[in-house]
């Protein structure tokens, strides 16, 4: 919960918009309550059938922009649009499947945004090892496109970001929006 309000704050105080889930319970509730107690705005997409299981509609109010969709396929393709970069708190199998298909959008050459994972206490660590047995074994194939950046530490995030976009050429102040946990 602390990775999550701190990465909510440095999203707001870097004048970043953030771009999640429309959670407003766990982690996601976190991020996104940070984000607008800093002053930051927040872009909620949700479907419709996880309002009552991830929400309240009371707390959605509070959102500068609340997307409903119908289905989880729309919200994930409204999110990559909406989206900049797209960062990985530790999450369960909900977010393995987001970010793989975002890894798998990147090795298919349909972006160039930066993907983060925030590596709170080496939660990702397996995971990432799992990645890099896979590129070894020649699985990942063009892999110098799913080359994640792994920080330790939330208040990381924002800089990682800025920094990889302006490694890849982009303007850093065309990183307007983040994903937290997809």
């Amino acid at each position: 919960m602390k990775a999550g309000r701190d990465l909510g704050r440095s999203i707001a105080e870097a004048g970043i918009r953030l771009v999640y889930g429309g959670g407003t319970r766990g982690i996601m509730g976190a991020v996104s309550d940070a984000a607008r107690r800093a002053g930051g705005k927040v872009t909620g997409v949700i479907p419709r059938f996880l309002i009552a299981k991830e929400a309240t509609e009371a707390a959605l109010s509070h959102l500068d922009e609340l997307v409903v969709t119908e289905n989880m396929h729309q919200r994930k393709h409204i999110m990559f649009e909406k989206s900049d970069a797209f960062v990985a708190l530790p999450g369960g199998i909900g977010t393995v499947e987001e970010i793989v298909e975002i890894m798998t959008w990147a090795q298919l050459g349909h972006h160039r945004k930066p993907m983060v994972f925030v590596n709170v206490k080496g939660y990702w660590a397996p995971f990432l090892a799992a990645l890099d047995h896979m590129r070894d074994e020649g699985f990942v194939h063009t892999g110098h496109l799913v080359r994640p950046v792994v920080v330790d530490d939330a208040g990381a995030v924002v800089a990682a970001v800025l920094a990889t976009a302006v490694a890849s050429g982009e303007p850093a102040e065309g990183v307007e929006s983040v994903i937290e946990k997809l």
